[in-house]
């Protein structure tokens, strides 16, 4: 009796671990299909007097101005008094970012963030990175999604650095997550 209590525990274990695997997120690719794309992504920043949340960045982006490119998302960690991203200084920074991200091949990837602070970033109409806080330079929650096909899906994120040194890198790959490199960012 003892056995069968602990093989039907065991079961039971088991099917509720295979239940928090979901299905990988399908990305919607953009369509059509954009072309004559410059390196790199666009940005919008705002810069309210203080910033500890995704709600007060969208509050305070309502009011931005087109700032400098980016070159991609590979921005490491600053140090003390390195300005965030490409903006105007390095504390209290919103920053609404847009583009396209170009996958080479269709399949199943991994794609993560690290970020300092918060991030909510969305890849073909997916949540794909989410923090809604402060923190150092740390990873993001993996998600799983489903790229249909090769190709630019549209990139839309919303990041916000509030003091200290700031970071914002994603990752992506079949399998384990690698650097994204910074050709793979385009905008109109």
């Amino acid at each position: 009796m003892k056995l069968f209590k602990t093989a039907t525990l065991a079961a039971a274990v088991l099917m509720i671990a295979g239940a928090s695997f979901a299905a990988p997120l399908k990305l919607k690719p953009a369509s059509p299909q954009p072309s004559g794309l410059k390196s790199g992504l666009a940005v919008k920043y705002a810069y309210p007097q203080d910033v500890k949340s995704l709600s007060q960045a969208r509050r305070a982006l309502k009011s931005a101005k087109a700032g400098t490119p980016l070159k991609g998302l590979d921005y490491r960690d600053t140090a003390s008094g390195e300005k965030a991203l490409t903006s105007k200084q390095e504390r209290h920074v919103a920053a609404a970012i847009s583009g396209f991200v170009k996958f080479d091949s269709a399949g199943t990837y991994t794609i993560d963030f690290l970020t300092n602070d918060g991030l909510d970033a969305k890849i073909g109409g997916q949540e794909v990175g989410h923090f809604d806080g402060r923190q150092s330079c740390q990873e993001t929650r993996a998600v799983q999604v489903e790229v249909p096909q090769a190709g630019w899906y549209p990139v839309d994120i919303t990041y916000f650095q509030r003091v200290g040194s700031s970071c914002l890198l994603m990752r992506a790959g079949k399998g384990a997550p690698n650097w994204m490199p910074n050709k793979a960012f385009g905008y109109k």
